[in-house]
Parts: structure tokens; C-alpha cells; sequence
């Protein structure tokens, strides 16, 4: 008999010593959902001392809306037996002491004692294999952003070099003072042409540089009628034959943004409206500084977007059916809406088949 209590007690050390030095958080619950035991990993995982967890309900290691909705499983499996979350591989998230919440995989085994019921959770942080899948997928979308880039690039820069060549060629064959009208339309045609491919490689450049994490939100103060007003007069040199921009600002002039950031998505929406209306179609711009908001309106008369495509408007290398016979990358609008991301900003438009088309910026002014 005393071997037999020696041994007993030998097997509940070692299975002792194996729960406590498990890598996974290993936590027993009773038919309410309190906390009954727990290991030194559960503690290192959400920062709770032992004392500080046992006794306590299991939903104070829970975030919204999970802690509010445990009471109602726990009710419902009294009442009905039905084990909703009995089982293994689920991933949840976890909420720590300091309040930050990590992923992990949960498996919730059913235990029967001879007086009561008991429930044993295994916690397996996949906080570090989520970062590798995040990583994997990032390096994955910039091998594809590449690939598309050299297809793209191969195709989209044959017109213009094309034009710029041809123009050259011409451009040298007509006598000095003579056919001036000639010459301007070629000049004007490899000034175009240099646009198209700047631009292009602008929005490659930008997509990349976003994707990498290499653009950050760094506000300044500065005079946004001044800067809108200077995109302005920039982009005018390069506007289609008769476009004009005209551009209306109310409200206070300064405010605290990243300059940088705003100046590029300007400069997105402006040829954007430039490069799909035709010659001699206006173009407005209105700024706006209130209510501790910066907003900002481009209007043109261009060929409008579909229906059928505006809920694909702001994805990635997508281009309107009526745009196919305007150069461009399908990434602008896409390029913009990250801007606006790490402005906590919001983009929003309006558009009418043949009619034009409005977008409409909102960035807090914090």
C-alpha cells in the first residue's frame, strides 16, 4: 500500500514538472468559466501574475467583443450541451494585462471528474508565425508589383520613346526658322512623352516605397493654399491644348500635415483629371480648412468612370473599360488611397459616364 501511495505521487510530480515547463499556456476552467489553475507560461503570455488569474472569470483574458459575448456561451452550453467551442486549432486573439492582444491557436478539451466537469485549454502563440506570413505575403505582393512592372514598363514606354524618337527625327529635318508650328507640335509631342514615362515610373516607385513601409506620416506646418497654388503653376506646362486649373481655397491657409504626402496626392488627382478629359476641358480644384479638417474637391469633364467598374476604382493596376486608350499604370487612385491611410484620411467620388467626375479628400487636422 505505502508503494503503491510513493508511486502515485511520483507520477503527479512529473506530470507537475511537464505542465510547467510546457512552452504552450496550459489553463483548467470550471462549468463557469473561472479560472481554476494555470501554468507559468499562460503567465508569461499575458502578463498576469497566478495570484492575479486564479478565481477569475476566463474573459478578463479576452478583447471585445469576445469578453462580452462568453457569458452567453457558457449559458448556452448549460442549457443546451452543445459544445460550440469545444475543439482544436481555433485561432483567437488574446487580450494582455497592458491591454496589447496577440493571436494564438486555442484547443479546449472536456473533462470528466467524478463530481463535476472541468474544461483544459492549450494556448499556442502564433504571434511570430503570423509576422513570417505577413512578411512572406509582403515579399510575395512585391515580386508580383516587379513582374508587373516589367510587363508593363515594356509595353508603356514603347509609344512614347516611339513618339520622342520620331518627333527627334523630324525636328532635324525642318530648316531653322522655318515651319515653326511644325517644330512646336513635336516639342510638344516629346514634353508629353517624357510626362507619360515619368509618371509611370513615379507610380512604381511610390507603390514600392509604400508597400516597404519607407513612407511615414510626418506632419509640418506649412501654407496649403501656397502649396496647392504651386502644384498648380507646376503641372500647367504639361496640361492638354486649352486645359486650364482653376483653383478655389476658403478658410484658414495653414496646417499641420505631411506636405510631401498631400503634394503627392495632389499632383495623382490633377493628372488624373488632365489625362482622361479632352482639350480645352477645365479643370477645378477647391481646399477647404475648417473644423479642424482639411478637405479637398477635384472636378473635371472627362470621360467619366463606368458603374460597372467603380467598385474596382481604388484596386491595384486596375483600369476603367472606357480608359484603355489612355496611357497609365492603374495604380494612381490605388497609390493615393494608401497616402490617405497614413493620414487617417478618407477618399470618396462621383462620376457620370461622359460627364466627368469629382473626388473628394478628408484629412483630420490633429
Amino acid at each position: 500500500m505505502k508503494k503503491e501511495i510513493v508511486s502515485m505521487t511520483e507520477t503527479e510530480l512529473r506530470l507537475r514538472a511537464i505542465i510547467d515547463t510546457a512552452v504552450d499556456g496550459i489553463i483548467t476552467i470550471d462549468g463557469r468559466g473561472i479560472i481554476e489553475t494555470i501554468n507559468p507560461a499562460v503567465t508569461r503570455l499575458f502578463g498576469y501574475q497566478a495570484e492575479e488569474l486564479i478565481g477569475k472569470n476566463i474573459k478578463v483574458l479576452m478583447p471585445e467583443p469576445d469578453r462580452g459575448k462568453h457569458d452567453q456561451y457558457i449559458e448556452k452550453y448549460n442549457h443546451t450541451g452543445k459544445a460550440t467551442i469545444i475543439g482544436k486549432g481555433r485561432e483567437v486573439i488574446g487580450r494582455r494585462k497592458d491591454g496589447s492582444t496577440f493571436p494564438f491557436l486555442l484547443s479546449i478539451s472536456e473533462v470528466e471528474l467524478k463530481e463535476r466537469k472541468i474544461f483544459t485549454g492549450i494556448i499556442h502563440d502564433i504571434s511570430e508565425l503570423r509576422k513570417v506570413k505577413e512578411a512572406l505575403k509582403k515579399e510575395m505582393q512585391l515580386n508580383e508589383l516587379k513582374s508587373r512592372f516589367v510587363t508593363m514598363a515594356s509595353h508603356e514606354f514603347r509609344t512614347p520613346l516611339s513618339a520622342i524618337l520620331s518627333s527627334a527625327s523630324l525636328i532635324g529635318k525642318y530648316k531653322e526658322g522655318e515651319e515653326h508650328d511644325k517644330r512646336l507640335k513635336h516639342i510638344n509631342r516629346i514634353k508629353s512623352s517624357v510626362v507619360n514615362m515619368t509618371n509611370i515610373l513615379n507610380d512604381f516607385l511610390s507603390l514600392s516605397r509604400l508597400e516597404e513601409g519607407m513612407v511615414l506620416n510626418q506632419p509640418t506646418a506649412f501654407d496649403s493654399k501656397e502649396l496647392i497654388q504651386e502644384i498648380v503653376d507646376e503641372l500647367s506646362p504639361v496640361l492638354k491644348e486649352g486645359q486650364e486649373i482653376h483653383f478655389l481655397h476658403q478658410g484658414e491657409n495653414d496646417v499641420i500635415l505631411d506636405k510631401n504626402i498631400i503634394k503627392n496626392i495632389v499632383i495623382n488627382l490633377l493628372s488624373n483629371a488632365s489625362k482622361y478629359s479632352s482639350e480645352g476641358k477645365p479643370i477645378d480644384i477647391t481646399t477647404v480648412v475648417e473644423s479642424n479638417t482639411f478637405t479637398l474637391k477635384v472636378t473635371d469633364k472627362g470621360i467619366g468612370i463606368p458603374d460597372e467598374d467603380k467598385v474596382h476604382l481604388f484596386s491595384r493596376f486596375f483600369r476603367a473599360h472606357n480608359a484603355t486608350n489612355v496611357q497609365g499604370t492603374g495604380l494612381g487612385l490605388n497609390i493615393v488611397k494608401k497616402y490617405l491611410d497614413l493620414l487617417s484620411g478618407s477618399i470618396s467620388f462621383t462620376s457620370q459616364l461622359n460627364e466627368g467626375s469629382t473626388f473628394l479628400i478628408t484629412i483630420p487636422l490633429n
